[in-house]
């Protein structure tokens, strides 16, 4: 029921045309048609007053939320001219020589990354930070003498005991790197939105547009989140649907002709035999939904705006492009992870698609945890375990993760989610495969507003190149005596060049690729079990 309202609000005008009484009509018999779906008269019924309850919020949001509602999707809350003025802001940074294009590493040469966390970021026991002040967009390079070197966090404050380093495991808190957001001002009366830090790897000068569409991005992002978040307060997550486990009935066995032991039969063979036969005609009853009736309003929904406007944002910024040729047609996709490390306290992430052109329909998959206890709380019988799977899609005695959907990536679509699902990239084709094509994707990642993190606010600029441009430029730096100018721009150890920066990049990975290995060993551990009774 979920995958067809998904389905149904890709439609053109969906939200109009679930009031027509002959649309929906059409619509029903193609889901009552489409095998596979078992989809009832009132499971169609539902549907469709979902997804009228939907359309009215539609009507006022822009967005609407897609599965149990904590995936929120909208084509029309970035406007066309503002995905136009993206593309234009962006072009600086792509239309570059090739041998200065960053690919990004382990990725056959497809992904082109503009704006990346993992160069240049925080590092521990490398990186200085600001101790009485912070940066500016127009203050960002040099300030030596007020930086203070970032400490190791010490073993007990990153969580990890001694059986956990024995065994070799990796923590999911880095005491290596942190990626680093912008701080973002949101007090504005009017709605507006000011980045006051900048964008790591995106020079604030050189690309101040580009700052700017991305403030007007991040401003009609914030509601977005407001809804992607607010299910994940009070009781919202409870069961849409209630029901009980329903079988054909079972007849009496001594009715049943062979059902007694047959001579010399084993016990155990009788047994197996009765359970094969019980397999063999007893038949699942769906459960059917009801009425719909709209859930209750949330009594204390997320605000960001209202929560958090007196201290503001902190935002990780990503650009990247993924580029196929005729010799490279397709895309492999990505796998399961969670966004970031819990160090950088990511709670929530939107992904703008703001240029798609010659590949094929593509989507972005969802999973989550579910709870098993849950499941073996159910009334089921002896050895019936068939409704995990026709219910819920799972297995017993397999891990308790339910693969929740795929949504569409199209052009113009901005999608948000809270990062506790874990999501994959599907993978991709050329539509045309005599010609090129490309994804180009805005990737805002949202700090949890009730932690504050190290921030660019806090670490002024950490690339030689920047700071020598600097110095070069009469800017901040040109007051440094000649000796720190050349310790500056000419040293090993501070500030950092490029070439150190793609090897500190490489480690970065390597740890992320443990921890996200580690996640999904801790995500996939918990298995179904449902006993014999």
């Amino acid at each position: 029921m979920m995958h067809i309202m998904n389905g149904i609000t890709d439609k053109p005008n969906w939200h109009l045309k679930v009031f027509d009484d002959a649309i929906t009509s059409k619509w029903r018999v193609e889901m009552l048609a489409t095998k596979g779906r078992d989809i009832t008269e009132k499971m169609a019924d539902w549907c469709f007053a979902e997804l009228r309850y939907k359309a009215r919020i539609f009507e006022k949001t822009g967005s609407v939320s897609v599965f149990k509602g904590d995936v929120v999707k909208s084509d029309s809350v970035i406007p066309l001219v503002l995905k136009d003025e993206l593309k234009h802001a962006v072009a600086p940074l792509e239309d570059i020589p090739d041998r200065h294009k960053d690919w990004h590493p382990r990725s056959n040469g497809q992904v082109l990354d503009l704006v990346h966390p993992s160069l240049f970021p925080l590092v521990y026991g490398t990186s200085r930070i600001l101790v009485d002040s912070l940066t500016t967009l127009t203050d960002f390079v040099g300030r030596y003498g007020e930086r203070k070197t970032v400490p190791v966090p010490p073993i007990e404050e990153a969580g990890m005991c001694t059986e956990e380093m024995d065994l070799h495991f990796e923590y999911p808190y880095s005491r290596k790197f942190q990626w680093l957001p912008c701080d973002v001002d949101i007090s504005d009366d009017e709605g507006r939105v000011r980045i006051t830090s900048y964008i790591n790897n995106l020079h604030p000068q050189k690309h101040a547009d580009l700052y700017k569409t991305i403030e007007k991005i991040i401003e009609r992002t914030i509601p977005v989140w407001n809804m992607t978040l607010t299910p994940l307060r009070g009781d919202l997550n409870e069961s849409r649907i209630q029901y009980d486990l329903l079988y054909d009935p079972n007849p009496e066995l001594d009715d049943i002709e062979g059902s007694q032991g047959q001579p010399n039969e084993e016990t155990d063979d009788f047994y197996e035999r009765q359970m094969n036969w019980t397999a063999a005609t007893r038949k699942l009853v769906l459960p059917e939904p009801g009425l719909f009736h709209p859930p209750p309003e949330p009594k204390n929904p997320v605000n960001i705006r209202k929560d958090y406007g007196h201290r503001g944002l902190q935002i990780i910024v990503k650009l990247a492009n993924i580029h196929l040729t005729p010799e490279k047609p397709k895309y492999n996709g990505g796998s399961w992870h969670i966004e970031g490390q819990l160090n950088e306290h990511i709670c929530a992430t939107a992904l703008y698609y703001y240029d798609n052109d010659n590949i094929d329909p593509s989507y972005l998959a969802f999973r989550q945890q579910s709870d098993a206890k849950h499941a073996e709380r159910m009334p089921y019988e002896q050895s019936e375990h068939e409704w995990l799977k026709e219910i819920y899609g799972c297995q017993n005695e397999r891990p308790a993760v339910q693969k929740v959907g795929s949504v569409l990536t199209k052009e113009g679509r901005l999608l948000a989610w809270p990062n506790i699902l874990q999501h994959r990239v599907h993978s991709f084709c050329l539509e045309d495969p005599t010609k090129p094509g490309h994804r180009k994707i805005l990737a805002l990642f949202l700090v949890d507003p009730n932690i504050r993190i190290i921030s660019t606010a806090n670490v002024p600029c950490q690339r030689k190149d920047w700071w020598f441009e600097a110095v070069q430029q009469g800017g901040p730096l040109s007051d440094l005596s000649t000796e720190l100018e050349s310790y500056t721009v000419d040293g090993a150890d501070f500030p950092i060049d490029l070439s150190e920066a793609k090897a500190l990049r490489l480690e970065l990975m390597e740890e992320r690729t443990s921890a996200v290995e580690l996640q999904n060993s801790d995500f996939t551990n918990r298995e179904f079990s449902l006993c014999e009774h």
